[in-house]
């Protein structure tokens, strides 16, 4: 594998683009009372080509396409694609735009970390990434088989330890699904497994599913449970299919989960044309984040050529109704997505939260423990572009800072981004190399 030590991010593009954001920044204006918005600096490229999954978090890029807002800010010509898997935009990632391939885009936001290191790459070939903001935060769920209704699992998955070696006792395998290793999913549904006993390493089989995918493969029972984004969760309930045993919220609340990535080859090449991108896309997570838009924004995102989901499956969750079809209901909760905050603050790339994922993956194997995590998160987080960008688009009051402070779980762990070590140390499942 790769060691992240061995990367060399070179900043010659970074001088350059520092240059090129003070020259936005400078000709940028907040916008004006009547939705009017004085043009920044020309763009380098009239659009770009981001690629998205059929996945509720996808909804900005989606909304951004659909309200004309590229271009509004100068990049009319963004192409919002849609990937067959997580597999398939790690793969068009790596040929790039003008391979034919897409420049950036709705990604897992622990990919930017296992693309840059090359640890999932073909060859093990380092493409260097750069997370430009986070898309939202909460509303993935964790599904389970309506076989194991009566164990009343919910936030312990202690509860299905006994039905799960029974299964593979007398079938040879538990199948649990996830949507890419290394990935946000991969993450939740062990991080859950483990805390309850459950070594996903050992007495689970963890497959890959894409996520349009996972509920006709429950129904034929190819699986015993799965962890992935909306609205696949809410469409297995509504389809009697299955039940949603906690949505990610529960188990660590205001996580964050996909970023717009791009290569950073592109950015370092557009850094205007990259800014008018994420000007974009900021102002669409504003958009969605609004209650009175959720009706249309379902609307919109369900239409054929985006999820070509029916409205119903989107709905619910995404203004914090949750029926975990158990007999469960929750109307009007906290656990609804995320995609803007009070002031930017879930839009905002924390660092220290590029520090769990990368040493979650540490613990699984996926890094090695000799991995300077510092090095990588400093390499391929770029706050500075986002917090150039909410200038641009005239908003103050910013979040600061690298750190969101200290995180906590559900079953009482806390991670500390200033002492991962502690973290790791206090997690009796793990597999590091």
């Amino acid at each position: 594998m790769t060691d992240t030590k061995t990367i060399q991010f070179t900043r010659r593009g970074l001088l350059k683009q520092t240059a090129a954001t003070a020259a936005l920044l400078a000709s940028a204006r907040a916008l004006l009372p009547s939705g009017a918005y004085a043009a920044p600096a020309t763009p380098e490229v009239t659009g770009a080509k981001l690629g998205f999954i059929a996945l509720t978090d996808s909804a900005p890029l989606i909304i951004a396409k659909e309200k004309g807002l590229y271009a509004k800010y100068g990049v009319p010509d963004v192409e919002v694609l849609k990937q067959a898997s997580w597999g398939a935009t790690r793969d068009n990632m790596a040929l790039g735009g003008k391979g034919g391939g897409i420049d950036g885009g709705h990604i897992l936001r622990s990919k930017v970390h296992l693309y840059s290191s090359g640890a999932v790459m073909q060859n093990k070939q380092p493409l260097p990434m750069y997370t430009l903001l986070n898309l939202d935060e909460d509303c993935q769920g964790i599904s389970v088989a309506q076989e194991y209704a009566e164990t009343g699992v919910t936030l312990d998955a202690g509860k299905l330890k006994e039905a799960f070696a029974k299964k593979k006792a007398s079938a040879g395998k538990v199948s649990v699904a996830m949507t890419f290793p290394g990935g946000t999913h991969d993450l939740w549904i062990r991080y859950w497994l483990a805390a309850g006993g459950i070594d996903p390493t050992k007495d689970v089989d963890l497959i890959v599913v894409p996520p349009p995918q996972m509920v006709a493969n429950m129904k034929v029972g190819n699986m015993d449970a799965f962890c992935v984004g909306e609205p696949w969760n809410e469409q297995l309930v509504n389809q009697k299919i299955g039940f949603t045993a906690l949505t990610t919220g529960e188990l660590w609340f205001r996580h964050p989960e996909k970023v717009l990535g791009m290569r950073a080859d592109f950015v370092d090449a557009n850094p205007v044309a990259t800014q008018a991108i994420m000007m974009a896309v900021m102002e669409a997570q504003q958009w969605c984040e609004k209650m009175e838009n959720k009706d249309e924004m379902a609307a919109i995102v369900g239409k054929r050529q985006w999820y070509n989901v029916p409205v119903k499956d989107i709905i619910g969750r995404i203004k914090g109704d949750i029926d975990y079809g158990n007999g469960r209901t929750a109307k009007g909760t906290n656990l609804l997505m995320k995609f803007w905050g009070n002031k930017g603050e879930t839009s905002y790339p924390w660092k220290s939260l590029d520090t769990w994922f990368m040493t979650e993956n540490i613990r699984w194997g996926k890094f090695p423990g000799t991995t300077d995590v510092k090095k990588m998160v400093d390499a391929t987080n770029r706050s500075d572009l986002w917090l150039a960008a909410a200038k641009g688009l005239g908003l103050t009051d910013l979040p600061s800072g690298d750190s969101r402070g200290v995180e906590k779980f559900f079953d009482g762990k806390i991670f500390d981004p200033a002492n991962p070590t502690a973290y790791l140390d206090s997690l009796s499942i793990k597999t590091m190399v």
